[in-house]
C-alpha cells in the first residue's frame, strides 16, 4: 500500500499530531535516551543568576525560536531569537504566523536573524529547541564562557530536549510545538525570576 493509503494516514494521524512526523518521533525518543544517559548534562543551566537576556535559537528562525521570543518579550523578559541557517530579514510562513495568533501571539512583524548577523553579549542564555543545535551553537560560539547554553524543551512540564520543526507541517502540529513552547517558556520566565530575586537582576525580575 502506498504511503498516502487511508489506512497509513489513520496510523500515522495521532503520530503527526503529536510528535510532526515519524521522524520527529524517533528523534524525540532518541533525545529523550540522551537525557537520561546523562548526555545532555552540559546543556543544563547550571547558573539562572547569570542570565541577563534569553536568546532563543532554531534552524530559520522563522517558527519555534520567533515564537518562543515573542512570548517572552510579552512576559517582559529581555530576549531575543537567532537561526543557525537563515537569511536575515526572512518572515515567518503564513502557517507559523496564523497559529502563533491562535496562541494568542503576534508574529507579523518578526523577521530572521542569523548567527553571523547577531550581537552576542555576557550573559546571554541561548535555548535551543534540538541536541543537535546546541551541539553546533557551541562549536560556532568558541566555547565562550560567558554565555549559557541550553535546551527549552527541558521547562516542559515532561522535559522534551527535542522539539521538532513544525516547518511544512500540519497546523495541528504547528499548534503542539508552539503549546510545548509556550509551557516551557512560561516555567522558564518563573525560574529566570526567582534566581533574579534572590541574585538582584532587576532586568530580569522585573
Amino acid at each position: 500500500m502506498q504511503a498516502d493509503h487511508p489506512v497509513f494516514a489513520k496510523i500515522f494521524a495521532p503520530i503527526n499530531r503529536r510528535w510532526g512526523t515519524w521522524r520527529g518521533l524517533v528523534r524525540t525518543v532518541l533525545a529523550q535516551l540522551q537525557l537520561a544517559t546523562g548526555g545532555l548534562d552540559d546543556f543544563k543551566l547550571r547558573r539562572p543568576e547569570g542570565v541577563r537576556r534569553v536568546v532563543f535559537v532554531c534552524r530559520g528562525n522563522i517558527c519555534r525560536s520567533s515564537f518562543a521570543h515573542q512570548l517572552a518579550t510579552s512576559y517582559g523578559l529581555p530576549a531575543a531569537s537567532l537561526g543557525l541557517k537563515t537569511k536575515t530579514g526572512v518572515r515567518s510562513p503564513a502557517a507559523a504566523v496564523e497559529a502563533a495568533a491562535r496562541a494568542g501571539v503576534d508574529m507579523d512583524l518578526h523577521r530572521a536573524t542569523d548567527l553571523k548577523d547577531f550581537e552576542v553579549k555576557p550573559g546571554d542564555l541561548f535555548l535551543v529547541m534540538e541536541p543537535g543545535q546546541a551541539i553546533e551553537l557551541r562549536e560556532r560560539l568558541g566555547g565562550r564562557q560567558d554565555v549559557s547554553i541550553s535546551l527549552l524543551g527541558l521547562w516542559c512540564p515532561v522535559s522534551m530536549p527535542h522539539l521538532h520543526d513544525p516547518f511544512s507541517l500540519s497546523g495541528d502540529y504547528f499548534d503542539t510545538v508552539f503549546m510545548r513552547i509556550d509551557q516551557a517558556v512560561c516555567a522558564l520566565v518563573r525560574e529566570l525570576r526567582r534566581s533574579a530575586q534572590v541574585g538582584r537582576n532587576e532586568a530580569l525580575a522585573a
